[in-house]
């Protein structure tokens, strides 16, 4: 197929998100730059591989939603990177769980965005992602870290003191800390609230304190929480 002649130095983008007005909104923000063109849309991950059939290897990028009908994001993401695979491609997407990030990745993306950031870091992900880097948002970088560092946390802190919990009871002590309540809990952990109580009361006991706030105290004490 004949590619389309590319402007220099524009970064030709397809947009595929099944909300018209999240795909409005984006290309309304993105027709604002000079250096990047929105040159097609659709609402699945089908309408931009037949958007491809007109375009081919003229599109440097897609950004894509997860979540779509017919063929969605991370299908998409596989045939692009099988058919096309000069084409950049950006996740966008509400989804915050570790397994969409690593499904994502696998299968070929070059970013992953959530739908919350601001228009300066969607423009820097663009830019990073056409220039031949990768990129995950801040929010998730950092969600990423902080689970690192309470892995770091369990297996290096216990030296303050001899009781020990386990990565679920971790988890939930750091959930607790953040504010979250047990039906919150519950909800991020896939499990039930009286096992989120129970999991709490169970560390009161083991650490010999009188409430919630008393054993938060204690692990940030002893180094359990960080």
């Amino acid at each position: 197929m004949t590619s389309p002649i590319k402007k220099t130095n524009i970064i030709k983008v397809l947009l595929a998100d099944d909300h018209h007005l999240v795909r409005n909104g984006i290309k309304l923000l993105l027709d604002k730059y000079e250096d990047i063109e929105v040159v097609g849309e659709g609402a699945n991950g089908q309408d931009i591989l037949d958007e491809l059939e007109k375009y081919g290897d003229g599109i440097d990028l897609v950004i894509a939603d997860i979540n779509m009908p017919e063929i969605d994001g991370l299908e998409l993401t596989a045939r692009l990177k099988k058919d096309y695979p000069g084409i950049k491609i950006i996740i966008l997407s509400m989804l915050d769980h570790e397994k969409y990030l690593t499904l994502a990745f696998k299968a070929g993306v070059d970013a992953y965005l959530l739908k919350s950031i601001n228009k300066e870091e969607l423009l820097f992900a663009i830019r990073q992602v056409a220039g031949g880097s990768f990129y995950l948002c801040t929010e998730l970088s950092h969600q990423l870290l902080k689970k690192s560092l309470w892995s770091w946390s369990t297996s290096q802190h216990h030296l303050n003191t001899d009781i020990e919990f386990s990565e679920r009871e971790i988890e939930i002590l750091n959930l607790i800390a953040e504010g979250y309540t047990n039906v919150e809990i519950a909800e991020k952990l896939f499990t039930s609230k009286r096992t989120v109580e129970g999991h709490r009361l169970q560390m009161i006991s083991k650490t010999g304190v009188r409430n919630t706030a008393a054993l938060i105290k204690f692990c940030l004490t002893n180094g359990i929480l960080i």
